[in-house]
Parts: C-alpha cells; sequence; structure tokens
C-alpha cells in the first residue's frame, strides 16, 4: 500500500508526531483529497486535549483544508478528478447519527468536526464526504492564502451576514487578531460604519489599514463609552476569550444591539441584566458554518479582496506550527504548506 505522511496525536493531550500511514481509500459518498494547505486553528486542541467525548484515536487534525480530489468514491457525482476543494470543521458526518441525518448542523458538534471524527488535513491525503466540500473559486489564488478562511474566515463573515446589520450602521469588532483581523475586512466590505475594538495604540494602523472607520484603544479608552458616542453599536462581533472584556462592551450596544460571540471564554460573562433590558439588547453566539458557507466565504473574499494574514511553516515543522499557534504569539493565522 501507498505511504504518507500524516501528524496525529495517539491519545488525549499527547504530543503531536509526524508518523507514515497508509493512503486512505474513499469509500461509499466520499473522495480522498491531496492536501495542498491546511490551517493550524485553535480548535485543533480540541482534538489534541480530548475535549470531546468520543473522539478515536490516534486522530489527524486539521480543518482549515485546501486541496485537489485525487479519488472518488462510489456514489458520488457532479465532482471531478483533479478539482480543487475545501473542507472546513462541518465535515465530518456520521451516517448513525440521527441529529447528522436530520442536517441538525449545530446539534451534533463531535461527528460534523473534521479533525475530531475523522481524520483531518495534517497530512498529505484525506478523505471527506462529499457534501463537506466548499468548492474553490478560479482566481483564489494560493490554497495556502485561503486555507485560514474555511474556519476563521467563515466563523466571522458568516456572524455578520447573519447579524441583522445594515450597510451604515455601526458594527464594532473586539479584537484584531486571528479572527478579528479577518472580521474587520468583512465588516467594511459589507458597507458597515466599522470600529475595531484592541489593546494598545500600536493596533490602529493595522485596524485602519484593515478598513476600520474608528480605532478604540482598550486600554486608554473606554470603549462601551466610546461606541455611545457614536450613537451605539448594532451589532459588536466578540472575537476575544477575555469574558470580563465582552461583558464591559455590553454598555455600548444601540437599543435592540447584540453582542455576537465568537470567542469562546473559559468564563462566564458578566453583564448587569438591566443593560439588556432598559435597550432590549442581546448576547448570543455563533458556530461557524457549513460547506456552502465556506463556499460564499471564499467567493466573497475573491470578489472583494479579503486576505488572512498568516505565518507559513512547511509540512516537516508541523509541531512547532501548533506550539507557534498554542502561544498566541502568531501573527494571525498558521498555516502547514505540504509542498
Amino acid at each position: 500500500m501507498a505511504k504518507m505522511r500524516a501528524v496525529q496525536v495517539s491519545r488525549p493531550k499527547a504530543a503531536l508526531e509526524v508518523v507514515e500511514r497508509e493512503v486512505p481509500q474513499p469509500g461509499p459518498g466520499t473522495v480522498r483529497i491531496k492536501v495542498e494547505a491546511c490551517g493550524v486553528c485553535h480548535s485543533d486542541s480540541v482534538t489534541v486535549d480530548g475535549v470531546f467525548p468520543g473522539i478515536e484515536y490516534p486522530r489527524v487534525p486539521g480543518h482549515e483544508v485546501i486541496g485537489t480530489i485525487d479519488a472518488l468514491g462510489p456514489g458520488v457525482s457532479d465532482l471531478a478528478l483533479g478539482q480543487r476543494v475545501g473542507v472546513g470543521w462541518n465535515g465530518g458526518y456520521d451516517g448513525r447519527c440521527d441529529a447528522c441525518r436530520r442536517g441538525q448542523l449545530f446539534a451534533c458538534r463531535l461527528h460534523l468536526a473534521t479533525g475530531v471524527s475523522s481524520d483531518g488535513g495534517y497530512a498529505d491525503y484525506m478523505v471527506a464526504r462529499q457534501e463537506a466540500l466548499a468548492l474553490v473559486p478560479e482566481g483564489i489564488g494560493s490554497p495556502a492564502e485561503a486555507a485560514p478562511l474555511l474556519c476563521a474566515g467563515v466563523t466571522t463573515f458568516n456572524a455578520l451576514r447573519n447579524s441583522g446589520a445594515r450597510p451604515g450602521d455601526v458594527v464594532a469588532v473586539q479584537g484584531v487578531g486571528g479572527l478579528g483581523h479577518l472580521a474587520v475586512q468583512y465588516a467594511a466590505k459589507m458597507g458597515f460604519a466599522t470600529v475595531a475594538i484592541a489593546r494598545g495604540r500600536d493596533k490602529e494602523e493595522l485596524a485602519r489599514k484593515l478598513g476600520a472607520w474608528r480605532y478604540v484603544d482598550g486600554v486608554d479608552q473606554d470603549p462601551a463609552a466610546e461606541l455611545t458616542k457614536l450613537g451605539g453599536a448594532k451589532v459588536i462581533l466578540s472575537t476575544v476569550v477575555d469574558a470580563k472584556a465582552m461583558g464591559e462592551v455590553v454598555g455600548g450596544l444601540a437599543t435592540e444591539g447584540k453582542l455576537l460571540v465568537v470567542g469562546i471564554p473559559t468564563k462566564p460573562i458578566e453583564v448587569m441584566a438591566a443593560d439588556l433590558c432598559l435597550a432590549r439588547t442581546s448576547i448570543v453566539g455563533w458556530y461557524c458554518g457549513t460547506s456552502i458557507d465556506s463556499q460564499d466565504t471564499l467567493a466573497f473574499g475573491l470578489r472583494t479582496g479579503v486576505a488572512s494574514m498568516n505565518e507559513f511553516f512547511p509540512f516537516e515543522r508541523a509541531v512547532e506550527a501548533y506550539r507557534r499557534m498554542m502561544s498566541g504569539k502568531a501573527r494571525f493565522r498558521v498555516v502547514l504548506t505540504m509542498g
């Protein structure tokens, strides 16, 4: 049998290891993908740390995948060998799961997670179900540059386009990091009056280059007060993982405004109920998107010039790449290139 390189975790909290595996064969309704690039996302720690019960090990992480179809399984239609496709978080369909079969994409977070219930893109080849594939539009450019859009991109793009905000509304993005630097671009390209909130004046220049109309320094300024001066935000998209900082911006929402959470803090978000009741504001969460949402994200980025800012690592340095991402020091996304 032909062999391939893969990076796997053998058990929860074990170290990632580079191994040699047999090239997987596609089964009914699936395709084999020759991986060109795979983003290294913080959500990969779900697999490495064994956060979800029921993960079968050893497991190959990776859910920001772009590659070309290398083989077709029985029953696959409307796809061709050599076709470039992407695979995001929602790709590990399990035919035995009632929630998956009913299309309740957010009711089953285990079976629908590429690199969690099925092997992901930290490998030369991977297998994915045909309905999990996003078609990559012509002209998208480098696969490595586009790969992060399959998770970080679709999460922020999809959250904003479903937020209820309209062009001209004040929309704030809290955090200008791996998610936030994309969210600022999407918000600006969607026509929102985009306010970037981050810590430190050193981030202002970048935020404005990304399209921010206003910048708020969370160190020297009160973000809620600054947003109130602008009439309040229709939406605040929070990409940070600081629960205290999230709670502090709620007062900057306009009447019936919405704090939209895509960063996942480990502590509760604390707010005064009066702040919610008196202005009829709300706090809601958003969870990634489907393969069609990923396809829309790629197409929107191609049309408008939204681009991820990445650090690239060759496959041989995959373990180092994961550590770099987990350190929080990467600017802004980390991507494996297969070479």
